[in-house]
């Protein structure tokens, strides 16, 4: 008898496609099942390289990005929680973070020269403004700590990363409607905790 395909899953509802997704990651952390990593490879793979291309990355660097991501994935598999959310942000969070590695590893920095570093505004900001900044972070912080994990991955997924509404569908394999419902949910929370921040 063949195994369900990946679409057949999401067709019997997304948290049983969910549980595979997690199925497939204990089976790498626990066996280190090659079976499971080439199925959790087909099905990301291409969404990482997408995504680093959406990043600005080059169809060479996203390639090896999406590489990395997964072998990244393959080491760390243990590490995964169901508690931090679902495995497709578990996963696309790695991939941000080895994206942002590579980024600083490719700046070029140069010394300027005095008269040159005299011309350019300062940049420091005020000791007041900056302790309101970070005071606000942290409230925006702990208002997203309170959000349920799936009003948080697709709230952190649209104004973090910047994906519009059928990105993030497209990317937690969810139905737009569901995507804009949860978005809503989770916006009409954060703006209610933060009224005075206005």
């Amino acid at each position: 008898m063949l195994e369900p395909s990946f679409v057949d899953l999401l067709d019997r509802g997304q948290s049983k496609a969910w549980g595979r997704m997690s199925d497939l990651l204990g089976k790498i952390a626990t066996e280190r099942s090659g079976d499971a990593f080439r199925r959790l490879f087909e099905q990301y793979g291409p969404r990482l390289v997408a995504y680093m291309m959406r990043q600005g990355a080059d169809a060479a660097t996203a390639e090896e990005l999406a590489q990395e991501t997964l072998l990244t994935v393959w080491s760390k598999a243990a590490l995964y929680s169901s508690d931090k959310g679902t495995p497709t942000t578990w996963i696309f969070t790695i991939a941000r973070n080895l994206r942002i590695d590579a980024l600083r590893k490719t700046v070029c920095w140069q010394e300027l020269s005095d008269e040159l570093a005299e011309t350019i505004p300062s940049d420091d900001v005020a000791p007041d403004h900056a302790a309101s900044a970070r005071e606000r972070q942290e409230r925006v912080q702990a208002v997203l700590g309170t959000l349920p994990a799936e009003q948080r991955d697709v709230i952190t997924l649209a104004f973090i990363d910047g994906m519009s509404q059928s990105e993030i569908a497209a990317q937690l394999t969810l139905p737009l409607g569901t995507v804009k419902s949860r978005l809503r949910l989770a916006y009409e929370k954060v703006r209610n905790a933060l009224e005075d921040l206005r």
